[in-house]
């Protein structure tokens, strides 16, 4: 669970990331929730955007993915939303106490 001041540490990094991955009117699929899970293995943070055509908002999208792959939902506004999730073996992002 994120503490309110890690969560604006990830949201200041998030700022400045571009979507990385877009749901589009296919949703959610495994192959997509993979591919996540191994780029959150590499970057520990993601920016996701949900396309127009979606039939999923961007809340409902990351609660899924997060739910899925033991994630967490960092922020969600409009179509976009971000996950974090740490790595145990080598952290890239030094979260505050």
């Amino acid at each position: 669970m994120l503490t309110s001041k890690q969560r604006a540490q990830l949201k200041g990094i998030a700022a400045g990331l571009d979507p990385v991955f877009q749901i589009g009117k296919g949703g959610v699929n495994d192959a997509q929730v993979i591919q996540i899970d191994d780029y959150l293995r590499a970057h520990e943070i993601v920016k996701i955007k949900c396309l127009d055509n979606s039939m999923y908002t961007a809340s409902e999208a990351a609660n899924e993915i997060a739910s899925k792959i033991g994630a967490e939902v960092v922020i969600t506004i409009g179509s976009k939303a971000v996950l974090y999730k740490r790595n145990p073996e080598k952290p890239q992002i030094e979260l505050v106490k």
